[in-house]
């Protein structure tokens, strides 16, 4: 394979071609291979992954970069690296490791990527391999979270429900399966309060545990998801004021008429009803009693000017003896 296409992927070109052919040879091939150049290329990685990772988050503790780091810097994310460059097309491996795969395995894939790195700084120094690494790894960094990065799934659920103030998921062996050199785990996680019961399967009761915690996050995150509130719909109120049997209407209807809103409420109209006749009752017998006691003041005045004072027996023989005399009617009596 033309070694020319892996440099153009790597964004560096050689020097010393030996160089490179070292870090692409497994210790199957040859005694001169890659491993203390791998040695070299992993310290390089971390150093500059580390200064990314310090550059980038300013806000984040030495524990949470550290954690980030490690995950960064692990088999897994080598290997996928190593992948996206079809690293395996370049390998030189011995003729055992052809037989049974060695291309594709991930440990062989990663220690070669680290070799490398290493060959790199060997060819130019410090500052080509640092461009090297940054120009891999700037693309993950855009794309993943440091808050969760390298969090296990129980780590994350612990932290979520805690987070909601919820009491932490309970872990169960339900059963086990397969022989005992062999066996399968099923475990049961609890989130009770919010009735969540999910089941995971793993090699070791660890395993099992992880597995039914991602499956258990997922089932929370999924209870919080909010559905939208539907729209409040306004309606017009209408209020109103018994005072003195008067329905007065509030601003919010200003066009409905009274006899409208007394119309919708059976009940209070007549009770407006009732206000009004009492109160109209009251005010004309208060104004024909006030008729009543001025009439009844003038004609005494009238009376004690023009006839002189006599007896009591006088007065009652007086009014005995005089049959014309008109009796005295209020308006109250007119009225009735």
């Amino acid at each position: 394979m033309d070694l020319m296409l892996l440099q153009n992927r790597l964004g560096h070109t050689f020097k010393d071609a030996t160089l490179l052919q070292q870090a692409l040879t497994h210790r199957s091939h040859s005694t001169l291979h890659n491993e203390r150049l791998e040695f070299l290329g992993d310290s390089i990685l971390n150093c500059v992954v580390a200064s990314l990772l310090f550059d980038r988050y300013t806000k984040i503790d030495e524990g949470d970069l550290s954690r980030v780091r490690a995950n960064l810097v692990k088999q897994q994310s080598l290997y996928e690296i190593a992948q996206r460059l079809e690293l395996s097309q370049f390998l030189r491996l011995g003729e055992g490791e052809l037989k049974s795969g060695g291309f594709r395995r991930p440990s062989i894939l990663a220690d070669t990527l680290e070799a490398l790195f290493g060959a790199i700084f060997l060819d130019a120094g410090f500052n080509a391999a640092r461009d090297v690494i940054r120009a891999l790894y700037i693309p993950i960094l855009d794309t993943v979270d440091p808050k969760t990065l390298g969090k296990d799934a129980k780590t994350l659920l612990q932290e979520y429900l805690q987070g909601k103030k919820i009491a932490l998921p309970q872990y169960n062996v339900v059963a086990t399966h397969g022989a005992a050199h062999n066996q399968e785990f099923e475990i049961e996680c609890l989130v009770p309060k919010l009735d969540i019961q999910v089941f995971g399967t793993g090699g070791s009761r660890r395993a099992g545990e992880q597995a039914a915690a991602k499956l258990a996050l997922e089932a929370v995150q999924k209870a919080f998801v909010k559905a939208p509130a539907a729209p409040r719909k306004s309606k017009p109120r209408t209020a109103q004021l018994k005072l003195t049997g008067i329905a007065t209407i509030q601003p919010d209807a200003p066009n409905m008429p009274v006899d409208a809103v007394i119309a919708e409420q059976p009940e209070t109209k007549e009770n407006i009803k009732d206000e009004s006749v009492k109160h109209a009752t009251t005010a004309h017998a208060a104004t024909a009693a006030a008729a009543d006691g001025a009439e009844q003041a003038a004609t005494s005045s009238a009376t004690a000017a023009t006839t002189p004072v006599a007896s009591s027996a006088d007065a009652v023989e007086s009014s005995v003896a005089t049959p014309n005399v008109t009796p005295h009617i209020t308006s109250k009596s007119k009225t009735a």
